[in-house]
């Protein structure tokens, strides 16, 4: 797993034509039950600052990077407005993305929305039609917020029928922007990197993910930086 991860490690300017996934304590674990999924990402970052800081036992020195507003999300879309690139974007609850994209509008002067849709199917018929329009419709950024790994999915077979474009994956980020607008975490825990105790407050139901969930993590990357010392040495 960690070689998978220094494989995919962030380059210092963002690539078209090109598939970015973010990995927190929650979802490495995840990544670690699908490395096949994971490997046909061009471009993994590290989400958190703890994943960022352990990489670093692994000769890896990259900047925590998310698809939020305190982060990557900030860039991509101001120049996708800059630039006239559509976006699309593709998660949550119906109603959800809707309101995220109208706030996402108001925020970044000229942005351009190609289309929303709700990040669940009824069954695979209605997915791949979906894949189908969104190949057709071509907008340069895909943006798709379903938890790991069904956006992880979503945009590497969106890729694989043929579409050609930025595809990120976003976690929470559309839920966040619908609810608390552009800004969703407070500028103050933003700098001093409190940004899970907040989404602790705002989701309690988090709770368990930064407790058990990233104590598992823990043991988990220990086992494989184990591994990846050892392989080095043989």
């Amino acid at each position: 797993m960690i070689d998978l991860l220094k494989a995919r490690a962030a380059s210092p300017e963002r690539t078209e034509h090109a598939v970015v996934t973010f990995l927190n304590p929650y979802s490495y674990r995840i990544a670690r039950q699908h490395p096949a999924l994971f490997r046909r990402f061009d471009v993994i970052h590290y989400d958190g600052i703890v994943l960022a800081k352990l990489m670093r036992l692994a000769g890896v020195s990259v900047a925590r990077t998310s698809f939020d507003m305190t982060s990557l999300a900030d860039e991509v879309l101001s120049g996708a407005a800059r630039d006239g690139r559509r976006v699309f974007f593709v998660g949550s609850e119906p109603g959800v993305p809707e309101q995220a994209a109208e706030t996402l509008k108001a925020h970044f002067a000229g942005l351009q929305v190609a289309g929303v849709r709700h990040g669940f199917f009824t069954d695979d018929e209605e997915r791949s039609a979906f894949i189908d329009e969104l190949v057709a419709l071509a907008p340069e950024i895909v943006v798709v917020g379903m938890g790991a790994p069904l956006q992880e999915r979503l945009l590497v077979d969106l890729a694989e029928a043929g579409w050609r474009g930025e595809g990120y994956t976003c976690g929470g980020f559309l839920h966040q922007t619908a609810k608390g607008g552009a800004q969703y975490y407070p500028a103050w825990m933003d700098r001093l990197n409190l940004r899970w105790l907040y989404r602790i407050y705002d989701e309690p139901k988090l709770i368990k993910r930064y407790t058990i969930d990233y104590s598992i993590f823990l043991g988990l990357f220990a086992r494989d930086l184990l591994a990846y010392y050892w392989a080095k040495r043989k």
